[in-house]
């Protein structure tokens, strides 16, 4: 796992609720909510949502205004203070997405967010461990939609687009085969769908459905900034469209498992 420090530092300074306002933000927080609400739907207005790595509230506060109980845990005490001020009806404690059971009781939650912890797990026993956690927080029957950096993006933008992939080579941290190799040094990891598809079977959950929640919108953030709001609207559709599809999974910046816990 990323240095706790470090990632307190970081954002500590990082505005996510202005990356997700943001052209290409609107898509991943537009799609993400519509696939939030499909399952909702069938839940529910007694429904307890919790959402791992809140940040400072983009989706649990908007959810707990429609009257959902929702409860929020993020690793960064400035963004739970931040969170806690914009909001006093969102549960929201400082915690660990590796220790859930700490903070919250076994079967208890219909539907589980972690949009954020993942990127900042370097291996597969720590992703495995946050899986387990949120099995054991979940109601059967429960979903959790679980969000990924994902390795091919990470190649072609930042390697590649942004020129940095020789130095990337020379320092190791780019495998022959094109994965990316980052330590506890780094801030984010990026994994492929292999291994989402792995972790899943390994965790005893049942996928429902796996998505791209961006699309191809983080590759072409400058074009999307100048878009009219007609052509903005299209491209959503578009990425809506597209998002189940399996041939555009893993080439985006996130990809998104949803999961169900078994009925016993």
């Amino acid at each position: 796992m990323t240095d706790i420090n470090k990632i307190t530092l970081y954002y500590n300074k990082f505005n996510e609720d202005k990356r997700l306002k943001s052209r290409h933000g609107q898509v991943e927080y537009r799609i993400s909510m519509k696939y939030i609400h499909e399952y909702l739907s069938s839940m529910g207005k007694d429904a307890r949502i919790l959402d791992v790595g809140a940040a400072t509230g983009a989706y649990s506060i908007p959810l707990a205004n429609e009257g959902y109980e929702v409860h929020a845990i993020e690793l960064v005490k400035h963004n739970v203070q931040r969170l806690r001020a914009a909001s006093d009806k969102v549960h929201a404690l400082q915690g660990n997405a590796l220790k859930l059971t700490r903070k919250f009781e076994r079967d208890y939650f219909d539907l589980v967010l972690v949009f954020g912890p993942m990127y900042h797990l370097f291996s597969h026993e720590e992703r495995k461990i946050v899986l387990d956690q949120t099995k054991s927080v979940l109601k059967p029957g429960g979903i959790a939609m679980v969000a990924y950096c994902m390795n091919d993006y990470a190649i072609v933008k930042h390697g590649f687009m942004e020129g940095t992939i020789k130095e990337a080579f020379t320092d190791n941290k780019v495998d022959i085969n094109y994965n990316v190799m980052s330590t506890d040094d780094d801030l984010y990891d990026y994994v492929s769908t292999d291994e989402i598809d792995a972790l899943a079977r390994e965790s005893g959950l049942i996928r429902k459905k796996i998505v791209t929640p961006d699309g191809p919108a983080n590759y072409i953030r400058h074009i999307l900034r100048d878009m009219d709001e007609e052509s903005f609207e299209l491209f959503v559709r578009y990425v809506e469209t597209i998002a189940e599809r399996k041939d555009m999974i893993g080439a985006a910046a996130h990809t998104v498992d949803i999961l169900q816990k078994p009925i016993d």
